[in-house]
Formats: C-alpha cells, structure tokens, sequence
C-alpha cells in the first residue's frame, strides 16, 4: 500500500511573523539608506564647488588675480548686464534651446553638470512664471521661458561682494572683494548652495539682518535683506566656496560669522560673541549648532 505524504504549508501566524520581520528590516534600512543617499549628494556638492573653484582660480590668474567684473560680458550676449551664471554659466540653457546653439558657449561643457547641487537639481519654475527664485530643494531659474536663449537656471549663488569692480563705485571700493591678494582668504565665502544666483547681503553694510523665520521649503519666503544661502539643505549646514578656493560645509548659523565684505562684523548680535542664545533664533533653526 502507498502513502501520499502531504507537504505542509506556512501557518498564518508564520507568514505574520514573516511580514512583521521584513517590515521591521525595512524602517532600519530605509532611513539610512536615505541618510547615506543624502551624503552621498553632499560630497557631490562639494565636488561642484571644487570645479567652480578652479574655473574662479584660473579667471584670476589669467587676469591679475582680479576676480570676475559683475558685468562680464559672455560670448553671444547683446547686453553685459549679466552675473556670473552670464559668464560662466548658461550651461542649464532650457530645453528649448538647440544643443548647437548651447555648444556656442566657450563654458558650456565646462559648466553644463555643476550648475546645481544634486539636492536641488528641479527648477522651481520650470515654465518660466515668478520670479524665478529657488527654494531648500529647488533651483533658482532666470531669463523666462526654459525656451528662451538666454534661460539658466541652478542652485549656487555669488557673495555679491567678491566682484572686481571697473566703474567709480565708492561702496564696492569700500566693502567689496576684488582680488585674491588678501590674507583671509578662508573666511570670505565666494560660491555657497543658495535659493538666488546671489548669496549674502550684498546691498546692505550692516552685520545685524536677522535670520528667516522659516525655512525656504518649497520655495523662498523673501524678507529684507535675506540670505538666500540661509537654507536647510544639508542637515543643519550648506556647502561654500572661499576665497582662498577651499571647500567646506558652512553651518547656516555661521553664516553670521562669515567675513561677507571688508567692513563686515564677525563677531556681531546674531553670534555667540555677539551674545546671541539658541532662544533667540527661529524655531526651526534652533536645534543647529552655534557659532
């Protein structure tokens, strides 16, 4: 006589207990998969930054350590009012603008992939309407439509005060940043992640602009005298050029502390020589460190 033996199958509690252990793995792993993701985006920053720091170090040894002129003319433009996405940039021309026409630009192909932190590599206006500023996640985007010739868009912005400057302009001989022939170099921020082409308070000579009250997520809450590079996109820190073209994270409170132009305090009411206490920063921003 022959026996059937019957293969036995999972209870349900089993396949329970399965579920219950992948689902467990999965919130450990998720999280710092992302964290890692997240570092692994930060270090390519500081990769772009680094390529920008040879581009502005090559500009000033070709031209007596003058940095770039805040109205460079670049190649093709009718009119030299550009900043230095003019110059240097345009690499991120809109979809609409054929690739032999990008190809015109002597930059293009140096600045084509750095012209935005991995973190925040989306345009915020992507069609062409606002006014064009970025965000935490976003990029900056300027010139239109992303059809027009001259549309750029990325997520670094220029201390407004390292320019040299070629017109009788008292302030910018005053406060401004010029050249590399300066002995601080490491304290000047050049190049830093930002909402705006420009970073800093460029229009303004006094240290005491108080921080945002909330974080540029989705995009930049303006206010008077912001810093557009006072953003939350590397966990508490961005990533900054100098002008002695070293690359480091930069913690946002820190960014009081910066020598942002010649007559600027480091040591003013929003840092900790100043005497500024975590209480007195905005809510989102008092779990970072202080300077």
């Amino acid at each position: 006589m022959t026996r059937t033996c019957k293969s036995r199958g999972f209870t349900l509690i089993e396949l329970l207990v399965v579920i219950a252990i992948i689902a467990l793995l999965m919130s450990i792993l998720v999280p710092t998969l992302q964290r890692v993701r997240k570092q692994a985006r930060a270090v390519a920053c500081q990769s772009n930054l680094r390529q920008w720091g040879i581009l502005w170090a090559t500009y000033t040894a070709e031209n007596d350590g003058h940095l770039p002129g805040y109205r460079d003319h670049p190649p093709g433009a009718a009119d030299p009012w550009w900043g230095w996405w003019g110059w240097w940039g345009w690499g991120s021309w809109g979809p609409g603008v054929p690739e032999s026409e990008r190809r015109k630009s002597q930059w293009y192909a140096v600045t084509k992939d750095i012209m935005c932190c991995p973190m925040a590599a989306k345009p915020a206006n992507p069609t062409g309407q606002g006014n064009g500023m970025g965000g935490t996640f976003l990029a900056w985007g300027w010139g239109g439509r992303p059809s027009d010739r001259w549309y750029g868009y990325g997520s670094y912005g220029v201390n407004g005060w390292v320019y040299w400057w070629y017109w009788n302009d008292s302030d910018w001989r005053k406060f401004g940043w010029s050249g590399t022939d300066i002995t601080n170099g490491a304290a000047v921020p050049v190049f830093l992640d930002g909402a705006w082409p420009w970073s800093g308070w460029y229009g303004l000579v006094t240290e005491a602009v108080p921080p945002p009250e909330f974080d540029a997520v989705p995009t930049l809450l303006t206010a008077a005298g912001f810093n557009p590079s006072c953003i939350n996109r590397h966990d508490g820190y961005v990533n900054g050029l100098f002008l002695d073209w070293s690359v480091r994270k930069v913690g946002l409170k820190e960014l009081w502390t910066l020598k942002w132009h010649k007559q600027y305090s480091t040591r003013g009411p929003w840092t900790k020589a100043g005497g500024a206490k975590p209480e007195d920063w905005p809510q989102w921003m008092r779990q970072f460190k202080d300077y």
